[in-house]
């Protein structure tokens, strides 16, 4: 437990909010199935060398902990959601200053108020439960 949030103690669980978002299992469509192809090739049945396997499922605790992230984030602006999670998926400054038509350090300073607001909301709710 944190005793008081900082910019970068939210900025981080942001950035674990993600990585856990992204070892998700995929999402499908229940009944569908596909039998084509009907012959498996070779190189279909041996899987590929190169290949990047995914990370296993998160666990439960960070399943948590991104579920309460998704909670703060509704007190932010759509704009503000975008910047902030594009920061959380790492995205370089410059795609981000791109993606909403500013200079980088105006992006920076837009998301260092972001998380800030959620920080400064987080203490005042951890000030309220002690009281």
């Amino acid at each position: 437990m944190v005793d008081t949030w900082t910019v970068e103690n939210v900025a981080e669980r942001f950035v674990d909010a993600a990585r856990t978002a992204r070892r998700l299992p995929r999402v499908a469509m229940q009944g569908y199935a596909s039998t084509w192809p009907i012959a498996i090739l070779p190189t279909d049945a041996y899987p590929d060398p190169h290949k990047l396997y995914r990370l296993p499922p998160p666990s439960s605790l960070d399943v948590e902990r991104m579920l309460e992230v998704m909670r703060w984030v509704q007190i932010l602006e759509m704009d503000e959601r975008h910047l902030v999670w594009m920061r959380a998926k790492r995205f370089d400054w410059v795609e981000i200053s791109k993606r909403f038509a500013c200079d980088r350090t105006t992006a920076w300073r837009r998301w260092k108020r972001d998380m800030q607001v959620v920080a400064d909301l987080l203490n005042k709710q951890m000030q309220q439960q002690k009281q």
